[in-house]
């Protein structure tokens, strides 16, 4: 049965669409509050994944998507320039952005296809930042 095919309970279907559009921050946040409230911690590598089998042919091959993670910025003459492009590519805020630099290694974009994740590494070392992709 195919996602189109299936009728989702509303509530659940709102969840899932409202945790798809968090920020970095937001889903930080969030994990936080599960924690401290709740007692729920996430799986070891930040998120509870759960592959399918065609999942684990294609990760033979390679992987597909990557995690682009700000390793610092080593001449803070550049700080500012890379500050920059974070808020371009989070969409976050000047102090978030800033935040997120400072608190490096940090990742700025999870699950990037390959060519954007190599885009956005570019643009980060451009900059003056030193990116790492996982």
């Amino acid at each position: 049965m195919s996602a189109e095919e299936r009728n989702w309970n509303p509530d659940i279907k709102s969840i899932g669409d409202k945790i798809v559009g968090l920020t970095l921050l937001q889903a930080k946040e969030l994990s936080d509050y599960l924690k401290i409230v709740h007692g729920i911690e996430p799986a070891s590598g930040g998120a509870v994944v759960v592959a399918a089998p065609a999942a684990a042919a294609e990760e033979d091959a390679g992987p597909s998507t990557f995690d682009v993670i700000l390793k610092g910025v080593p001449d803070t003459t550049k700080k500012i320039s890379v500050i920059k492009v974070v808020r371009e590519i989070t969409g976050l805020g000047l102090k978030e952005a800033k935040d997120l630099v400072e608190k490096a290694p940090s990742p700025i974009k999870e699950k990037a296809d390959k060519d954007s994740a190599d885009k956005l590494k570019a643009q980060i070392e451009e900059a003056g930042g030193q990116v790492e992709l996982k």
